[in-house]
């Protein structure tokens, strides 16, 4: 079973719509007990990082994060699903996220046009979560925040609005996307189906272990 968090992110019906339309055998939970039990989870999300930590401390799912993670259970971010994975934000002042991947998330330059709304290309490292998808590919972003990091062997995925960030992170059992793929059309679907298939694989290999 795949976790789909819901911690009140408008985005959620979407997501949940299209992970079911790529046969994503997913439940809609807000019980930390049944993200520790999931075989892969996935955080969806909009809005800010600080009202994001909030709820999702005020839930014990910060935690539940943690530990699914640790154990190497696949793990799906969206849009603010992957900043709250970074340090720290300065969302509305510094404060701390997660802390499972290095970097932490800022506000682009006043100079540009904020937030960051529509349609906008990606350059992949071809990797398996790309699989079928043509580099350049666009993809649906509403952000006024990325991730920067220092950390480049981090990136799977780079997108140019005034300077290069990362549009997608993947490591080990993390993958994370700053766009919305479920509101991107057939790549955004291409997307999911690939990292169900990759999350299904992995989820096997870990109960294998067990």
């Amino acid at each position: 079973m795949i976790a789909v968090i819901n911690y009140g992110a408008g985005n959620l019906p979407n997501a949940v719509r299209a992970l079911e339309y790529v046969q994503a055998p997913i439940e809609v939970v807000t019980d930390p007990a049944a993200v520790l039990a999931a075989d892969a989870v996935v955080l969806p999300g909009v809005g800010a990082t600080a009202d994001t930590m909030r709820s999702l401390r005020e839930m014990g799912m910060d935690s539940a994060i943690r530990a699914v993670i640790a154990r190497g259970t696949p793990f799906l971010g969206i849009c603010v699903g992957m900043q709250v994975l970074a340090e720290q934000s300065e969302e509305f002042g510094l404060h701390e996220c997660l802390g499972l991947v290095p970097g932490t998330i800022r506000r682009f330059d006043q100079g540009l046009k904020v937030p960051q709304i529509g349609w906008n290309s990606v350059q992949h490292d071809g990797s398996a979560l790309w699989e079928g998808i043509p580099n350049g590919a666009e993809f649906y972003f509403v952000h006024s925040y990325y991730l920067a990091t220092n950390d480049a062997a981090l990136v799977a995925g780079r997108t140019e609005y005034g300077l290069t960030f990362p549009a997608a992170i993947a490591r080990d059992n993390i993958t994370a996307v700053q766009f919305h793929p479920e509101k991107s059309g057939q790549w955004g679907l291409k997307l999911l189906g690939n990292w169900v298939e990759l999350a299904r694989g992995r989820a096997l290999g870990i109960r294998d272990r067990d």
